[in-house]
């Protein structure tokens, strides 16, 4: 279990303090974080005291501590996973032979743009999210955030270490460059458009964590299988702060659902109008919204077919997520039927090499992990006996990229004309009627234990507080 030094300026277990040129080169980068972190941080809470667990160490059993704290305070530092000495690279042209530990010279290009853009997501997200503060439904809900943004800010140091380590001037270039971008600037937006759509209330709030840092975890996943050691073990702890941003989307999105049964029952009505005017969110709504943010995720995965994504995974740069599961590690004479239109947008198979698949791999696995909260919002429902299901749109509607780019499809996957989309779009995506009504609903709650009326309180405290717990000082 490799302990972290909470007494060095950047706390790491990578023995900073050994490496003078390096540990000089990210004292220099330290104040510039801090200094966005003050900008375009959470606003309006920087010297509020926060109930923060921080890591102690990179044991998955035990890594936490919790406390209150400042978050300007936080201690961001620098912490991979304990470095298994026997690892061999697990897939593609290199199968078997000893990982790397340092970046191969043909490899360097790839692997640099591969981690600025893991890098980019981090703070832009913190960017997404700087004013929800200011309208959270609770203090158990806004310190739920809180944790979110300073593990984000983590996320970026550990981008940012793997930059300035192993990759030179180019590296620190790329380094200064993630702290330049900002999320919806119009000249400076950050790298993946989903990263620039605003997150002004708390259900896209839910949205985004529910299914935007999912791909945050299959991308993690796959990187976390590398030949690239540091980068496989920066991933692997970055994987165990991953889940709690999931957990914070998977119960809010439980708990509005939750709220808006409960407010069903009471009126004895299904009728969204019904429900608004009892301030909740109703389903059909919340349908809309899963719409919009499932389709914006999966263009995130890359093009069905990919030449970049078959040399990823022969050159050994990046993986599939659990490797491990599968039997074939080499994939040079297998095939995937993917399914892509034929001249009239029909639905047809078409068999391509299984390398040049990888982005759909991820991508189905991606969509398999998603029905997991579905299924349990799903159960929700109809043990509170209403006849209406959550579902997932079809991977064909709203896409960008790949053999369904810019067709003009229902979210059951239906082909229908460009003027039928527009007519139906309200029916499909959230309307600007929608979005008002969210954020109508969009009050702080700052008292302990209170929350806001369209949304059920959780079922349990964190780190065994109670829910009425001060989680964040604010008073």
């Amino acid at each position: 279990m490799a302990a972290i030094d909470y007494q060095e300026r950047i706390p790491n277990n990578v023995d900073l303090n050994t490496d003078r040129r390096l540990q000089r080169a990210l004292e220099h980068w330290q104040p510039k974080f801090l200094n966005w972190w003050q900008d375009l941080g959470p606003e309006g809470f920087m010297g509020h005291d926060v109930y923060l667990r921080t890591a102690v160490s990179v044991d998955a059993k035990g890594w936490a501590h919790f406390g209150h704290v400042k978050m300007p305070e936080y201690r961001w530092g620098i912490f991979l996973a304990d470095r298994d000495m026997d690892r061999t690279v697990g897939f593609g042209d290199e199968f078997g032979k000893p990982v790397w530990q340092e970046v191969p010279g043909e490899h360097r290009a790839v692997l640099r743009n591969l981690i600025t853009t893991q890098g980019d997501t981090e703070p832009a997200s913190v960017e997404q999210q700087r004013m929800l503060g200011q309208t959270c439904p609770s203090l158990y809900d806004l310190r739920n955030l809180f944790q979110v943004n300073v593990e984000e800010g983590r996320h970026l140091w550990a981008m940012v270490y793997l930059l300035h380590a192993y990759f030179g001037r180019d590296g620190r270039e790329e380094a200064e460059e993630l702290l330049m971008r900002h999320s919806g600037d119009v000249d400076n937006p950050r790298i993946l458009s989903t990263f620039n759509e605003p997150i002004d209330d708390w259900l896209s709030f839910f949205m985004f964590t529910y299914f935007t840092d999912r791909d945050g975890k299959f991308q993690l996943k796959c990187l976390a299988e590398s030949s690239f050691d540091p980068l496989a073990r920066t991933c692997q702890f970055m994987l165990t702060e991953e889940a709690h941003h999931m957990f914070v989307g998977e119960t809010g999105i439980g708990r509005i659902i939750k709220r808006a049964l409960e407010v069903m029952k009471e009126t004895g009505s299904d009728d969204p109008e019904v429900i608004r005017k009892a301030g909740a969110i109703d389903l059909h709504l919340l349908q809309r919204y899963v719409n919009f943010w499932f389709s914006s995720c999966l263009d995130l995965f890359g093009s069905e077919k990919s030449s970049n994504a078959a040399s990823y995974f022969a050159s050994g740069v990046k993986g599939r997520p659990d490797e491990a599961r599968f039997e074939d590690h080499i994939c040079r004479d297998s095939n995937f039927d993917l399914e892509v239109p034929d001249e009239k947008g029909k639905p047809i198979s078409e068999s391509i090499p299984m390398r040049n698949a990888m982005n759909e791999v991820v991508r189905q696995a991606y969509i398999k992990d998603c029905m997991v909260g579905l299924t349990r919002w799903n159960r929700l429902i109809k043990k509170a006996g209403f006849d209406f299901e959550i579902t997932l749109p079809s991977q064909r509607f709203r896409r960008s990229i790949g053999p369904w780019a810019n067709m003009s499809m229902d979210p059951a996957g239906k082909q229908i004309s460009a003027e039928e989309y527009e007519r139906r779009k309200t029916e499909f995506l959230p309307s600007e009627a929608d979005r008002a009504y969210v954020k109508s609903l969009m009050k702080p709650v700052m008292e302990p234990g209170k929350v806001a009326s369209w949304i059920a309180p959780p079922d349990r405290g964190i780190n065994n507080q109670s829910i009425e717990y001060e989680y964040v000082r604010v008073h």
